[in-house]
């Protein structure tokens, strides 16, 4: 296996994307899934993955050419185009007023490629990519997902805030680059 980071290029990459993606969503789940592997709370469409990408590509890990891991980027600008995240960006702007941060939209890593190093791998490609135009990556992660934040805290995150929205219990969640 040799996994190579990159920036999403195609169509058909994002298309990659939002097949992984649909795998993993917590409503197609066992909650055995749920509980021993993460999961994903917010489905995208093509369009916004598209707009998204046109903005600040996406960072991906490939495995002979297929799509194996994907960490959405997505900018603030975006805060409107998916509504259950209006609340995160609001938190970011009061925790974070004087930083240029951007948002991790969403990140997962195949089930036949997790517990290789291609979590920490995209998080560190993400950061090299990003950091000379942001301050910091921030978001926000279900309480429920055990596995996720623990993953999240080993790379350097720091939990900054939990909150409840829509009754659902978040930690948000920063990773200061500088």
């Amino acid at each position: 296996m040799r996994i190579q980071y990159s920036r999403t290029k195609n169509g058909a990459e994002l298309r990659q994307v939002l097949a992984l993606q649909q795998k993993n969503m917590a409503n197609v789940l066992s909650p055995k899934e749920v509980l021993e592997e993460g999961f994903i709370t917010i489905g995208h469409t093509l369009e916004i993955l598209e707009k998204m990408n046109k903005a600040c590509p996406h960072v991906i890990a490939k495995d002979n050419g297929k799509v194996v891991g994907y960490a959405l980027v997505m900018l603030p600008d975006f805060r409107d185009e998916i509504p259950m995240l209006r609340p995160m960006f609001t938190s970011a702007d009061l925790l974070l007023p004087c930083k240029k941060y951007v948002a991790m939209g969403q990140i997962c890593i195949a089930k036949s490629h997790r517990k290789q190093g291609i979590f920490r791998g995209m998080y560190h490609y993400y950061r090299a990519q990003l950091r000379n135009d942001f301050d910091c990556l921030f978001t926000e992660i279900a309480s429920t997902n055990k596995r996720s934040l623990e993953a999240h805290m080993a790379i350097g995150f720091k939990v900054v805030k939990s909150q409840i929205t829509n009754g659902v219990s978040w930690e948000l969640v920063n990773w200061d680059w500088h």
